[in-house]
């Protein structure tokens, strides 16, 4: 960018490779860091050179994770024969905020035939060990609502279905808050395929 010192051209160039933000966002945030005080900076600069040595993946279920085990999967108070299947670990933090007391496996993905992403690439055989453990009693599929989202739920049900446990799918309908007009046709449909009795 003419007129921008190198180290300050070098941050917008980093920041704009992030998922979401343009140049001129880039720019916006770069200019409110070299407003802020040093320490700040500096503390921001140390998140990010410790974020890749501090934060990896559960190796049971596939979530973030900062040592081992991650929280979900050490809670004893969780009910963890109910097993909620994600695509990614963000996935749980959603999942979460809708108050979801079991355990998750993330698959890391969701089957692709075009980005030539099958079963192989996804943590699918991480799930049938799970599953053969004997410990699972329910999973709850929890895949995008997507074409890929929806192959991947289908996939993973019928991959399962003589394990001898309960397969669920999460519901999709109307939002709450939201008014018909605004709601898709498929959105729609599914809602009145998955009606509940009115209690």
């Amino acid at each position: 960018m003419r007129g921008l010192p190198i180290s300050l051209a070098a941050l917008v160039d980093q920041l704009s490779t992030l998922p979401g933000v343009g140049a001129k966002s880039a720019l916006r945030m770069a200019l409110n860091l070299i407003s802020r005080p040093p320490e700040e900076c500096q503390e921001l600069a140390n998140a990010l050179a410790t974020l890749h040595q501090q934060v990896g993946f559960c190796p049971q279920c596939g979530s973030f994770s900062e040592r081992g085990y991650c929280a979900i999967c050490n809670d004893l108070h969780r009910n963890h024969a109910l097993l909620c299947v994600v695509e990614q670990p963000v996935d749980v933090l959603m999942v979460e905020k809708g108050g979801f007391a079991g355990g998750y496996h993330v698959l890391h993905g969701r089957l692709s035939p075009i980005d030539g992403i099958g079963p192989e690439q996804l943590t699918i055989t991480a799930l049938e060990q799970r599953i053969a453990n004997g410990t699972i009693e329910e999973l709850v599929l929890a895949t995008s609502a997507t074409i890929d989202g929806e192959a991947t739920a289908y996939y993973l049900a019928n991959a399962f279905a003589d394990c001898g446990i309960a397969i669920s799918r999460i519901a999709r309908g109307v939002p709450e808050g939201g008014e018909l007009e605004y709601i898709d046709e498929f959105t729609l449909s599914r809602a009145l395929e998955q009606r509940i009795p009115w209690k």
